[in-house]
């Protein structure tokens, strides 16, 4: 009996043993300041909690912040939305302690009196991960934490976290390693099911369009954005709109700002989903002035868009002078066979696609780096100007036939025994007809180009090569049915006449593009140039076809400057003069005129650009466009791209272009601007300066 009531002594014993341990141990690992009140604000209170859980490589050290609220009381999330403040901790006086990372729950959304927050109700917990400097040193956190709590009325209260330990003598606190552990599962992270994650910036509508991909599809998803770097986290974001097609998901945002301006140049935003059953967190970088995909079927209609502009570049006034050169390739089509004639005119297709596809490269690397990206951005470079002069002089002047380049008869053998026709020289007529391209816009090019500046590597290349195709259909129809040479009128002394003239038009784009470096180099050089260029052709045709024609393109040539010199100093009924008052593009000249009542004309224009040049003759600089322009009411606002500008370009951006000739109308009735088509017209431009002067009250 005795032996009995020792052995149960000894039970009790260990038990009670057992049990000191164990709360020995999870004393040890419960490092905490315990629950923090405040006699002002009874329904709020918090803790700072440290788990025991450690990292010795990295010399981390787990812990959370828990806030307990009773009621309807309220705090807020990393980026509170449209009201309220982000809980916070000053660590200032802590020592052996540089950094912590916060890990924020996703949050509850809350309206409230027509505002949108985001934020937490009841006992929230969010972890917090602490950096340590020496891992065998003391921590002492010395800090101070902000709470602000909302219901219809808002408290801001301030707690001392106080509490010190040393990393290494950590134990692992079980109760709130499992605090921990809810805490963090409801803390989104980066997902490897998600795709296709890209961020687009309408400046004009201030609108994010978010779109993503999941590869299971979608439920009932939620999603909310804010800002990661310094800028974007000033912003407040509210949800618009939000579609699921499929397995991608589309969300619109409002973006607005207390400090005024939005510029989303090289910012970045979190993308934070909730689903059923998934939970996920990007980042992902915001992408200007884009046209957004909604749908597969949009990215279809921007390549018929792409498609359509490149076929219409093809009877722009800057493509005109390649015309030339391709009926020229049809005449010396006659009497060739199909398999020729095939041939050549897909010789020249692939020279237009092929070009097209290194203007996308060229454009990708200047994205990548960081550089200005946009439609003839290359006409800004004199050296390019410069080449192009020589090439076009040298095209000019060979179809003039001032020059010919011979080959030995050994190799002029070797390439008739290939009948290629000198594949070689369409391809380069089709990649010159690109280059001569880019400076004008067309009808559909600025929604493609806007479009493919903005949107990814493979999409941006699917709609240049979209563009080359539609600039190369003409060739590609006829290598498709090279019947249609046969059709052609049959060889005479008339061919030489029609190579004369578009030699001749060859020659004065040579001109033309020899003006727009007066951008560049002083006018007196050009000018020397110019005549030293005129006497060595009129010389060369003189020699090559007689002093008879070398006299009669000289009397052309200065019946050309004469007949200039009269429109330009004699002064027509119709204004050819530029003498309207212009002032330099500035957004806050655009907001201050029109919040004074007055209207505002922007012209976006570039030395290079033919398509500007044809709308300030053709519709500009005439009537009743000119005297309306001349209003006191109407302020003329003038970008000049010709040379790069970081002004034109941003202003380019924020309204989805990226290429000139680029008008739009500011007023009282149109305060975010009436933009017009590129080919402009006279009834369109007073159209739109009538109701950008008319305000509607609302």
């Amino acid at each position: 009996m005795e032996q009995l009531f020792h052995l149960r002594i000894k039970v009790v014993l260990a038990a009670i043993t057992l049990i000191s341990s164990l709360l020995a141990s999870g004393l040890a690992g419960a490092v905490e300041t315990g629950w923090l009140t405040s006699p002002e604000h009874p329904p709020a209170k918090a803790r700072l909690v440290i788990t025991g859980q450690v990292d010795p490589v990295q010399k981390t050290v787990e812990g959370f912040l828990e806030i307990a609220l009773e009621g309807d009381w309220k705090t807020y999330w990393r980026s509170p939305g449209e009201g309220g403040i982000a809980p916070s901790i000053d660590w200032g006086q802590s020592s052996n302690l540089y950094h912590v990372d916060w890990h924020w729950p996703f949050p509850q959304q809350f309206d409230l009196l027509g505002l949108h927050t985001l934020g937490y109700k009841g006992d929230t917990v969010i972890p917090l991960t602490l950096h340590v400097q020496d891992w065998n040193r003391p921590v002492s956190i010395n800090a101070q934490f902000r709470l602000s709590s909302c219901t219809t009325i808002c408290v801001l209260t301030d707690y001392p976290l106080t509490l010190a330990f040393t990393p290494s003598e950590l134990v692992m606190s079980e109760p709130d390693l499992f605090t921990y552990a809810q805490a963090i599962s409801r803390v989104p992270g980066p997902s490897s099911q998600l795709s296709h994650i890209t961020a687009y910036w309408n400046a004009q509508r201030k609108q994010l369009t978010v779109q993503l991909s999941k590869d299971s599809g979608w439920d009932m998803p939620e999603v909310i954005v804010d800002g990661q770097t310094e800028d974007a986290q000033e912003y407040t974001y509210k949800l618009l709109s939000s579609k699921v097609d499929g397995h991608q998901l589309s969300a619109i945002f409002s973006v607005s700002s207390w400090l005024g301006d939005i510029n989303f140049d090289q910012q970045s935003v979190a993308v934070s989903i909730k689903d059923e059953a998934f939970l996920a967190e990007q980042s992902v970088g915001v992408s200007n002035g884009a046209l957004p995909v909604q749908g597969g079927s949009s990215l279809l209609h921007v390549l018929f868009f792409a498609f359509l502009g490149g076929l219409i570049l093809n009877v722009m006034p800057c493509v005109l002078p390649v015309l030339g050169m391709k009926l020229s390739s049809v005449i010396s089509a006659y009497g060739l066979e199909r398999r020729q004639i095939r041939g050549q005119f897909l010789a020249s297709a692939a020279g237009i696609l092929i070009s097209f596809w290194l203007l996308a490269g060229c454009l990708l690397v200047l994205k990548w780096t960081g550089n200005t990206v946009g439609w003839g951005i290359q006409f800004q470079n004199p050296w390019f100007i410069g080449f192009m002069v020589l090439v076009t002089g040298l095209f000019g002047a060979n179809m003039l036939g001032l020059f010919e380049i011979t080959l030995s008869s050994d190799r002029s053998t070797w390439l008739a025994s290939r009948g290629d026709n000198s594949y070689s020289g369409h391809f380069v007529q089709g990649m010159f007809a690109t280059l001569l391209a880019t400076p004008c816009s067309a009808p559909f090019l600025g929604t493609a180009i806007a479009f493919a500046l903005a949107a990814n590597s493979v999409q941006m290349l699917t709609v240049f090569t979209a563009l080359g195709v539609g600039l190369a259909f003409p060739w590609i129809l006829v290598a498709g049915f090279p019947g249609v040479a046969a059709f052609l009128p049959k060889p005479g002394a008339w061919m030489n006449r029609v190579k004369y003239l578009f030699g001749s038009m060859m020659l004065l784009t040579s001109v033309w593009l020899l003006t727009l470096l007066s951008n560049h180099v002083p006018v007196l050089w050009l000018m020397g140039a110019g005549v030293l260029l005129a006497g060595a052709v009129i010389a060369l045709i003189g020699k090559v076809h007689g002093a008879k024609t070398a006299y009669i393109s000289m009397t052309g040539l200065v019946a050309c400057l004469l007949f200039t010199g009269l429109i330009r100093f004699h002064g027509s009924a119709v204004p050819l003069e530029d003498n309207l008052s212009w002032q330099p593009l500035s957004s806050e000249l655009i907001e201050q005129s029109v919040r004074e009542g007055k209207t505002v004309f922007v012209d976006v224009t570039a030395q290079w650009c033919v398509t500007c040049k044809a709308n300030k003759l053709g519709v500009i600089l005439q009537e009743p466009v000119y005297s309306t322009l001349k209003n006191k009411g109407i302020v003329l606002v003038r970008g000049d791209w010709t040379r790069p500008s970081s002004v034109v370009t941003d202003f380019l951006k924020r309204h989805n272009r990226f290429g000139v000739p680029f008008n739009i109308v500011y007023g009282p009735g149109a305060p975010e601007g009436i933009a017009l088509p590129v080919i402009l017209s006279g009834p369109l431009v007073l159209d739109a300066i009538a109701a950008a002067q008319v305000k509607t009250d609302l």
